[in-house]
């Protein structure tokens, strides 16, 4: 008794309820979104099976509203309820899509990305572009338009308050709107400490900001307006990207940044840190400078990091020498113990480079034993160019 044939008032279109639903026709409205199963089946004698998402093991989800690339496909969900199985006829006017929509489900669901080696390219290229899609029933379907039967069983049907919604279904309001809860969100979280999920918050709201600007003329009144609500964004990113340690991620952004604003000292300031931490002394010292040209208010800031550099980076230059004038560990065959005891009858320590306190001492208070003699004859021309090289010192064997 189910299996009524019902028009849809489209062309093309014809239905059949395998399975009656429950309740009334849900509220559908723009921003719904709707969780169905599907199979695709050809219109021919063995109804072959082109997709089954149970096979593939999830669900389809679908916003109403959001230009989904077989439009049909909203206007035969939104004729069920909830529960109902259904089976739809549809012309080839309304399946040329299909073989493209297939190709990326089929990406997703075997974990490659739906969009590698795609071309950008209008509508009217991809009506007539028939280069493979990597399988071979869709290649058919490409050349070939033909009717195509859906069977679908809707799950449900969440309003648009009901689930957080993904940014790119966001109405420009919605966006607007979502993004200082997503900066307070980040500022909360950033005094927690949570650096990673505040770092979280302020890319999603930048994400939002950044879809808006793409529909505005570049530098123009309305992109201007939310280029400043995304600039403290970004700099918030940046200060949680310095305390996680992703330092190149920090000066990518902050050198963004600059491009477009010159005069802005907190990217600099952060720049400027960011170089600090990966040995960029150079940069370093050039944007602490501009930063206090820029912001006499942050003249101390710019002091106090100095002074942090130049102690870094003679501490470094110290351990670089250190490393430079004495020999690698395993040059000289003597365990650690040996090397460190000074007892023993006409025995004293041989330079070890994983022992300091032998290394910090003066050269001339290591004169070698005789059991060591021998070896550091064999040694010596190796040795010698390295500590005649430290002022003061010479070796003679």
């Amino acid at each position: 008794a189910m299996e009524e044939t019902y028009l849809l008032n489209v062309e093309g279109v014809r239905k059949k309820i395998l399975h009656g639903g429950q309740g009334e026709l849900p509220k559908f409205q723009d921003g719904s979104k709707i969780t169905f199963h599907f199979q695709t089946l050809k219109d021919n004698f063995e109804r072959t099976v082109i997709d089954d998402s149970r096979e593939a093991g999830m669900p389809m989800e679908i916003i109403v509203g959001k230009m989904f690339k077989i439009e049909i496909w909203e206007t035969l969900l939104c004729s069920m309820r909830t529960g109902e199985v259904a089976e739809f006829w549809c012309d080839a006017i309304h399946t040329g899509m299909y073989a493209l929509v297939s190709k990326g489900m089929r990406r997703i669901a075997e974990g490659r990305d739906p969009l590698e080696g795609q071309k950008h390219r209008c509508g009217m290229g991809n009506m007539f572009d028939y280069h493979s899609t990597g399988y071979d029933d869709l290649d058919e379907l490409q050349r070939t338009p033909q009717p195509l039967i859906f069977i679908m069983e809707l799950f449900r049907v969440e309003e648009p308050s009901a689930y957080k919604r993904d940014t790119w279904a966001m109405s420009k309001e919605e966006k607007l709107a979502a993004v200082p809860v997503l900066h307070s969100e980040g500022n909360r979280l950033v005094l927690q400490k949570e650096f990673q999920r505040a770092a979280e918050k302020y890319q999603e709201a930048v994400i939002c900001l950044r879809n808006l600007q793409a529909k505005e003329k570049p530098w123009e009144e309305g992109w201007l307006k939310l280029e400043s609500l995304v600039t403290p964004l970004v700099l918030n990113y940046c200060q949680c990207q310095l305390e996680l340690g992703e330092y190149y991620e920090v000066l990518e952004h902050t050198t963004e940044l600059l491009q477009k604003h010159h005069d802005n000292a907190k990217a600099y300031f952060k720049r400027a840190k960011a170089h600090a931490a990966v040995w960029n002394e150079r940069e370093a010292r050039e944007d602490f400078l501009r930063v206090a040209h820029l912001d006499p208010a942050m003249a101390a800031a710019v002091k106090k990091e100095l002074k942090l550099l130049g102690e870094r980076m003679r501490k470094k230059h110290v351990e670089d020498r250190k490393r430079s004038h004495f020999p690698q560990t395993g040059d000289i065959a003597v365990t650690q113990k040996q090397c460190c005891s000074s007892t023993g009858a006409g025995s004293s320590p041989v330079p070890h480079s994983c022992c300091l306190s032998c290394l910090e001492s003066p050269l001339s208070s290591l004169q070698p034993g005789p059991a060591e003699l021998c070896w550091l004859r064999n040694k010596v021309s190796s040795l010698a160019p390295c500590v005649g090289s430290i002022p003061g010192h010479s070796w003679h064997p």
